[in-house]
């Protein structure tokens, strides 16, 4: 093999999210493969390896994955599984970035992506509390009034259901004081561990293995597959290999257009007061930092935001502190909703974009290891894109927008 090739090693997440107290998270897992040559090996066991495991093994793929960590311990677990199709920049703005059809497509994927991981949920009976949910943008320093207008009668156009809430009929519906809103469908919440946990327990029942602790610390493509060897020294074969890793990508995947950063969640206690609205809707804003929230079906309220620059601003618990309470601060006063102080707080890196796209691609100078790195605010939402579209690529298929994430 080559020089040592590896995924780059983080702390993801700083403090315990609640998600991580819920039960039905844990997913048993083997010390060593039960042997050595496998149709498709994922390295990570988070929401897109789960995913694509589900989707592998639903076509009567032998799938291997393997974690440095345990099951669903890694990213996923910090996630507030705002599941939306509403990409981080505007469709306004991306169409000025990437093109006007371009973008018009992966707002549309996004859409698709959404519904289908409803109806994968439904179909196969998960128990996660995945809900379907319309989501309520609001006004903020990065787009007002007349922004917001234009951005849903574009959003309309391109065949996306947006409607404008001015000023007024926001403030009487929603007790809401911004210039207006854009209110949408096609989202969703969930538990985002629950979720992960149910796809993989699914795809070992249907012969997948799990393999924890398995660190990859070096692959090289062969004529026929991929091997790969652990810090162990252990090897094992595949036709294709997947790094669904995250924020810990490989080496070769490091560019000026995505980065590292870091970004805050809080969860109330159960039973806080909040307007009856917001049962069904997702809320976030158009701003930098933005503020996000949604409520669970137990009564908790999940928020987020105070997004900063820096893979490592995560990692300080004085920040915590401040970030927690300053994120309850803003939900009092954007909804009036006073959760007084948060049961849950945790911080974690996060991926970002120039476009807000994720990389769903080939490894760069690989023919058969592939890349999901879920960059960008929509981390499920992409992760429900990358299985259907790395699936494709293993089966030779081409996927009809496969370059909207393509490396770059």
């Amino acid at each position: 093999m080559t020089a040592p090739r590896r995924t780059r090693r983080r702390q993801l997440r700083t403090a315990q999210p609640f998600w991580a107290e819920t039960p039905h998270i844990a997913v048993a897992h083997r010390a060593a493969p039960s042997q050595r040559r496998w149709d498709v090996v994922i390295i990570g066991t988070g929401i897109s390896a789960a995913l694509l495991a589900e989707r592998l093994t639903r076509r009567k793929r032998r799938v291997l994955l393997v974690d440095r960590r345990q099951p669903v311990r890694g990213s996923s677990l910090a996630s507030t599984a705002m599941i939306q199709h509403e990409i981080d920049v505007p469709l306004s703005r991306l169409m000025r970035q990437i093109g006007p059809d371009k973008a018009a497509r992966a707002w549309r994927r996004s859409v698709k992506a959404v519904e289908e991981l409803l109806r994968l949920s439904r179909r196969l009976g998960l128990d996660c509390q995945m809900q379907r949910k319309r989501a309520l943008y609001l006004a903020g320093d990065e787009m007002g009034f007349r922004a917001l207008r234009a951005e849903a009668a574009l959003r309309r156009e391109t065949g996306i259901a947006a409607e404008f809430i001015p000023r007024q009929r926001l403030l009487a519906e929603y007790g809401i004081d911004r210039t207006g809103a854009i209110l949408s469908t096609d989202s969703a919440s969930a538990n985002p561990a629950q979720l992960t946990a149910g796809l993989l327990r699914l795809a070992q029942e249907r012969g997948a293995e799990i393999v924890s602790p398995f660190e990859v610390t070096d692959f090289a493509e062969l004529a026929d597959g991929v091997a790969l060897a652990s810090a162990g020294g252990r090897v094992v074969a595949a036709g294709h290999a997947v790094f669904c890793t995250g924020y810990e990508f490989l080496p070769q995947l490091a560019s000026a257009h995505h980065r590292i950063i870091s970004t805050w969640a809080i969860a109330s206690a159960e039973g806080v007061r909040r307007p009856d609205w917001l049962a069904e809707l997702l809320v976030w804003e158009a701003a930098d930092p933005y503020l996000y929230f949604r409520a669970t079906p137990t009564g908790r309220i999940i928020a987020g935001g105070e997004d900063e620059a820096g893979a490592h601003a995560h990692e300080d618990a004085g920040k915590l502190r401040r970030n927690a309470a300053g994120i309850a601060r803003k939900l009092a006063e954007t909804a009036g909703i006073r959760i007084g102080r948060p049961a849950y707080a945790w911080a974690a890196a996060f991926g970002d974009s120039d476009d807000g796209l994720p990389i769903i691609d080939l490894v760069p100078g690989c023919r058969r290891c592939h890349a999901v790195m879920g960059f960008g605010g929509n981390g499920i939402t992409y992760s429900a894109i990358a299985a259907e579209l790395t699936a494709r690529r293993i089966d030779g298929r081409s996927d009809p927008d496969a370059d909207l994430y393509r490396f770059r």
